[in-house]
C-alpha cells in the first residue's frame, strides 16, 4: 500500500488519533487478550513473527508466519527454510533464528514463555532479557519491544523507521537513525514519551497513530 502524504504535526497527530482511536484501541485490546487468554504456543508464535519483521515489513512477517505456523513448534531448519523460500527475504537466517531460539527456550524454561516473562518484576529487565540473551536470536531492543507490545504488555516503544522519521520531523531527535545500543534506545524512547505527553495521547496508542500516518495501515 502506498503511504499517505500526511505532514507530521502535533495537530495532525491528534486529528488522526481522533479518527482512528476506536480502531487503535481495538487492536491494543486484541494484543492484551493474547497475554490474558493465549497459551504458550501463541506466545511463541508471536515471537517468531517478530523474528520475521526485523529488517523487513510487517506484511512480510504476517505472510511468513502464515506459511510456517505448523512448523514453528518442531520443524527442522531445512523444513522451515524451504517453506519460507519466496516468502521471506532471509529464509535461511530466519529459520536459524527459530530453531536456535526454540532450543534455547526449551532448555531455559520449557518454552513456558508466560511464566518466564511474568517472572520479571521490572519492566526494563524483561525487555533486557529478550534483547540481550544470546540464546534468543533476532530480538534487539526494537523487536523485543515489538514482541512485548504484541502480546499485550504496555509501555514499550517500537522505534522502527516510521516512528523515528516522525520524531525527526518534529525535531524531537536530530536524525532518524536507529539507536545503536540500549542507552540510545532508552533516550530516544524518552522522546516518544515526551511526544505522548505533549499530544495528550496514550503512549501505546501513539505508536499506532504514528505508524498509520506513515503506512496508511494499522497492523501489528
Amino acid at each position: 500500500m502506498k503511504s499517505p502524504s500526511v505532514t507530521i504535526t502535533i495537530d495532525n497527530i491528534r486529528k488522526v488519533h481522533r479518527i482512528r482511536r476506536k480502531e487503535i484501541r481495538g487492536k491494543l485490546a486484541e494484543f492484551r487478550a493474547i497475554w490474558r487468554e493465549g497459551d504458550n504456543d501463541r506466545l511463541w508464535e508471536e515471537m517468531v513473527f517478530c523474528f520475521f519483521t526485523g529488517g523487513c515489513s510487517a506484511r512480510m512477517g504476517l505472510n511468513s508466519i502464515e506459511a510456517v505456523r505448523h512448523l514453528i513448534k518442531d520443524g527442522s531448519h531445512e523444513e522451515l527454510m524451504n517453506t519460507l523460500l519466496g516468502r521471506h527475504r532471509y529464509p535461511r537466517a530466519r529459520s536459524r533464528y527459530i530453531v536456535e531460539s526454540r532450543g534455547f527456550l526449551v532448555a531455559d524454561c520449557g518454552l513456558d514463555l508466560r511464566s518466564r516473562l511474568a517472572s520479571f518484576k521490572d519492566h526494563e529487565a524483561r525487555r533486557d532479557w529478550l534483547a540481550k540473551t544470546k540464546g534468543i536470536k533476532g530480538l534487539g531492543y526494537k523487536e523485543a519491544s515489538h514482541y512485548l507490545r504484541n502480546i499485550g504488555l504496555k509501555g514499550y516503544g517500537i522505534l522502527d523507521k516510521h516512528i523515528l522519521n516522525c520524531l525527526a520531523e518534529l525535531d524531537l531527535i536530530a536524525e532518524p537513525k536507529p539507536p545503536s545500543n540500549r542507552t540510545r534506545y532508552l533516550a530516544t524512547e524518552e522522546r516518544l514519551r515526551e511526544l505522548s505527553a505533549i499530544s495528550g495521547i496514550d503512549f501505546d496508542e501513539l505508536d499506532l497513530v504514528l505508524w498509520s500516518m506513515k503506512t496508511g495501515e494499522i497492523l501489528k
